[in-house]
């Protein structure tokens, strides 16, 4: 009765969020006017400097925490990029204490007297902890608190972190993430997708094929983080437990984010970056149809094309593992049709956390009376996505005092190329907002600054909201972890076959 435990708790927190999120901030301050965090773009008053360099050292001077947010943002990112040798040098920390306690003997174990061995180590397991690319932005938020305390003070720090910033997006994948990796709903991905593959024997190299086309482009119907869920679990399934060669695993991690960050194009609600400024600039499903989302299945068609030549060889001496033995059959149609319909309100009320939270409060409860037709449900793997992008969030909020300027003083090409390499420091949808708050964007301009934000959203985990859910899911599948200079070059030559069919085409 695991879920029925979990549900007053998860319904406390979610009446929580919500009375908070509601809260003004004067409320959240005993009655208190807060003065505006962060400044306000137009309260500098440098709209007539033309030197970009100029406009950034006056932003500096008139906040010095500009310049202390931003650098903190930096470690954060350096960090990640560390991730790998940090979880490696935890698994030597282990190995050590498992050696050093084997030596001692059971008995000698109990250092603290509390009649417990002591089986693990506490360096070890903080190690582990400083490894996890999940955590790290939201570890780093605690500097980035103490930060804006120490400059603007602790009223200030509780409403933007506790009321200001907006963690829609966050919950929206957890919940999303979740539903999507539910046994009925992957089994149901794995008969249309296998309906692909059987045109090519249903070998890996045919399941690779028809996951990295038709897996991203669902996510312009179901959401680009269900999409993503449903097309790692696949390829962790049909795929990497064929254990390929290290060069097509981190070719094949590129590819999936690339074309999923770009496969959410067709329509204007299922991909972060595009939410962003669909009802700002009215973009409707008609106008990404035709000016991105054909564009973008010519790329991911090009592209899988190119690498499939490329590692031909490999892919087609790829032989599928051993069927796994005593799998339960496929739920009953009624069941799937119902967890369809958790999905699709979901989706529908992405904007909404109140609605979509209490969905998945019924839901669980579902899942629960239909247990013996139900995997277990695994929370982790998802809070953990969640609990990344909610860090990166608070981080992005603070970094619109150098994006802003830098996007507004660029013309068609540089902006293009602009945005696509910002989004692989910063999450895509920031950039699209942040470009949305420039008032002198021509329709050409948006158009580039949106088809660059998907086209750079594979090139590392943290351009794309999706690619935290894709890396958790597939990280056991590289036992050093999963290297960000490795997943950029697996991504690079996929990001310029799709940026060139959306600038060229």
């Amino acid at each position: 009765m695991v879920a029925m435990r979990i549900l007053p708790r998860i319904g406390l927190m979610a009446t929580l969020a919500g009375a908070l999120g509601a809260c003004p901030a004067s409320a959240a301050t005993g009655g208190t006017e807060l003065p505006a965090f962060p400044s306000p773009l137009e309260s500098y008053g440098d709209a007539g400097v033309a030197s970009l360099g100029s406009v950034l050292a006056g932003r500096v001077a008139a906040d010095p925490f500009n310049l202390v947010a931003t650098l903190i943002f930096v470690a954060a990112v350096v960090h990640t990029f560390f991730a790998g040798r940090i979880r490696h040098l935890a698994h030597e920390v282990d190995e050590r204490h498992r050696a050093r306690l084997g030596r001692r003997g059971e008995a000698a174990v109990d250092a603290d007297g509390d009649g417990v061995p002591e089986e693990v180590s506490f360096l070890g397991q903080m190690l582990h902890f400083l490894g996890e690319v999940e955590a790290i932005f939201g570890l780093w938020v605690l500097a980035l608190a103490g930060a804006i305390i120490g400059f603007k003070g602790l009223d200030v720090a509780i409403h933007y972190v506790g009321t200001q910033v907006n963690y829609t997006e966050p919950l929206f994948v957890v919940v999303i993430m979740t539903l999507a990796s539910t046994r009925p709903v992957l089994r149901l991905a794995e008969r249309c997708l296998h309906a692909a593959a059987r045109l090519g024997g249903a070998t890996p190299a045919a399941w690779w094929l028809s996951i990295l086309t038709l897996g991203p482009i669902l996510g312009s119907f179901i959401t680009e983080p269900a999409a993503m869920t449903i097309s790692a679990l696949l390829l962790a399934k049909q795929f990497y437990t064929c254990r390929p060669g290290a060069r097509l695993r981190y070719a094949t991690l590129g590819l999936l984010f690339v074309n999923v960050s770009v496969g959410g194009t067709l329509t204007h609600f299922a991909a972060p970056p595009v939410l962003m400024v669909a009802a700002a600039w009215k973009w409707d499903l008609g106008f990404m149809f035709t000016q991105f989302g054909w564009k973008a299945v010519v790329g991911i068609l090009i592209a899988n094309a190119v690498y499939f030549a490329a590692f031909r060889r490999e892919l087609l001496a790829l032989r599928p593992v051993a069927a796994v033995t005593g799998e339960r059959a496929d739920a009953p149609v009624w069941i799937t049709a119902v967890h369809l319909a958790f999905l699709g309100f979901t989706v529908w009320m992405a904007h909404y956390p109140a609605l979509f939270i209490g969905g998945f409060l019924f839901y669980l409860a579902f899942a629960q009376a239909t247990a013996h037709h139900q995997s277990p449900t695994d929370l982790k793997p998802a809070l953990l996505v969640g609990f990344f992008l909610a860090g990166l969030v608070n981080h992005g909020g603070v970094q619109g005092w150098w994006i802003e300027p830098i996007l507004s003083r660029l013309g068609e090409v540089p902006l293009f190329l602009g945005a696509t390499v910002l989004t692989a420091f910063n999450d895509n949808a920031a950039i699209t907002y942040l470009a949305t708050l420039v008032p002198s964007f021509s329709d050409a301009l948006k158009y580039a600054v949106v088809a660059g934000a998907v086209t750079g959203g594979g090139l590392t985990v943290i351009a794309n909201a999706p690619n935290p859910a894709g890396q958790t899911i597939l990280a056991r599948h590289f036992p050093e972890g999963i290297s960000p200079l490795g997943l950029l070059l697996g991504a690079l030559v996929p990001t310029v076959i799709v940026g060139a069919a959306l600038l060229l085409l």
